[in-house]
């Protein structure tokens, strides 16, 4: 966080009529996705659908056996040719899930802000990356360069570009559309970046389709509803020890899918089961662990922070393995490649997989985080700007959606990596009194706005 007047400033720049996004739709948005499947039953479906997805796990659950629920997983959302996010991604109000920034501009601004506070702590480096993981269909993105641009005169001396890391080739080209009018080029001759841009305001955007494409330098990463749709495994404790939980053929209804326990332990549950773990359930996501690494990394090396906002908990959540469709809970074993799939994020996980190359902060509250960002001041502005009865409503139905804790507001966790210099002076040959005070960071402490 910025000194209050320079924070200020920040807040009022968006103040204006000029920052209002141009709204999508004319009624109230759609529900998100509830937080958790457990306890929870999807609703009663017609027979399966023998999906082409499903005709291709049967084969090949004939050939090799039961597979794990991140195999399953795997294929069910990334297949070349059938996974629910390369052919169809169904994000928005006609998918199947809608996400913060699909709701309220200001979910994206309060984000932008946040980057721009953390540069400005960290003294204005003369260039950053912005890298969003999974970028949706670019809305966030979007909602955040509207921000640097109503900011230019404090960016201007500072060389910004955006780095979208984004598997799906649909998923891309609505993100183009969104970024840069769909005013975009294949990017042959550079090998990691497939495609490459220019946004509206005049900022660089590139697509990769993995973290380590993205090349290094002072980078800002973010992380909405990324995680929770990586593939996890999961364990259930038994009688004789830890079992992983696999996918299979129902013997008895041959085109349906059931899940079944491994016959003994495996090295996987020996390596990802502590000791110490007290749950008689667990799901751990590798990749979220070689994710951050990765980040943690390059953080640690060349600067910058990290935000990931998602789903969670913090390590005491058991079965959270879930499908929708049509806003909707859904059979995860049914109709594969038709749902999107998702698990709550262990944030706990996270933070260790970090092992101590960056410092880490949170999770906090949703609700809690936007209300440190000044999310009420921007709402009244907004509210005051408002000439209709419909945006009116809209404004507050969305307020409430984001921040009300039986909706988002306590679904959604905000969890950032820093480095450590950020939060710990470093201790050098110099008298006490002479250190000025660190700022705080934004988001992750209270905002006094007098």
């Amino acid at each position: 966080m910025v000194p209050l007047p320079a924070r200020r400033a920040l807040l009022a720049a968006l103040l204006g009529p000029a920052g209002r996004r141009r709204l999508p739709r004319h009624h109230a948005p759609a529900a998100a996705r509830p937080s958790s499947g457990a306890g929870e039953r999807p609703e009663a479906e017609g027979p399966s659908r023998a999906t082409a997805m499903l005709r291709h796990l049967l084969l090949k659950l004939r050939a090799t056996g039961p597979v794990t629920v991140a195999e399953y997983m795997r294929e069910a959302l990334t297949n070349p040719g059938q996974g629910y996010y390369t052919r169809r991604g169904g994000i928005g109000e006609s998918g199947d899930f809608v996400t913060s920034p699909e709701i309220s501009q200001v979910f994206g601004e309060l984000i932008g802000i946040w980057y721009i506070s953390e540069w400005i702590a960290t003294g204005k480096p003369k260039a950053f990356q912005l890298v969003e993981l999974g970028p949706g269909r670019g809305t966030l993105t979007d909602d955040i360069l509207r921000v640097f641009n109503q900011l230019a005169s404090l960016l201007s001396k500072c060389d910004v570009s955006v780095h979208l890391v984004e598997v799906s080739p649909k998923l891309s080209e609505i993100q183009a559309l969104m970024l840069t009018g769909g005013k975009v080029q294949s990017n042959p001759e550079d090998k990691s970046a497939y495609m490459k841009g220019i946004s509206k305001t005049g900022i660089p955007i590139f697509w990769y389709r993995d973290i380590q494409d993205v090349p290094p330098g002072y980078s800002f990463y973010l992380a909405h509803e990324f995680f929770d749709a990586l593939p996890i495994h999961k364990f259930q404790r038994t009688e004789k020890g830890w079992r992983e939980v696999l996918v299979d053929i129902d013997p008895e209804v041959p085109d349906q899918l059931r899940f079944v326990l491994s016959p003994s332990s495996t090295p996987v549950t020996e390596n990802f089961i502590q000791p110490e773990e007290t749950r008689d359930h667990v799901e751990v996501c590798p990749e979220a662990g070689v994710i951050i690494q990765r980040l943690a990394c390059r953080i640690e090396k060349d600067g910058g922070a990290a935000l990931v906002a998602d789903y969670g908990h913090d390590g005491t959540k058991t079965d959270t393995f879930r499908g929708f469709q049509n806003h909707k809970l859904h059979d995860v074993l049914r109709a594969p490649g038709t749902a999107d799939l998702t698990a709550d994020v262990d944030f706990s996980y996270l933070r260790k997989m970090t092992q101590g190359r960056t410092a880490t902060l949170g999770p906090i509250k949703q609700w809690e985080f936007l209300k440190n960002m000044g999310i009420d001041l921007r709402l009244q502005v907004l509210l005051q700007n408002s000439r209709d009865t419909a945006t009116h409503e809209q404004l507050l139905h969305s307020y409430d959606m984001l921040m009300n804790p039986k909706k988002m507001g306590d679904c959604f966790n905000f969890f950032a990596l820093l480095p450590h210099h950020r939060l710990v002076r470093p201790d050098k040959k110099q008298k006490p009194e002479s250190k000025s005070p660190l700022p705080p960071v934004a988001g992750f402490g209270e905002l006094l706005l007098k």
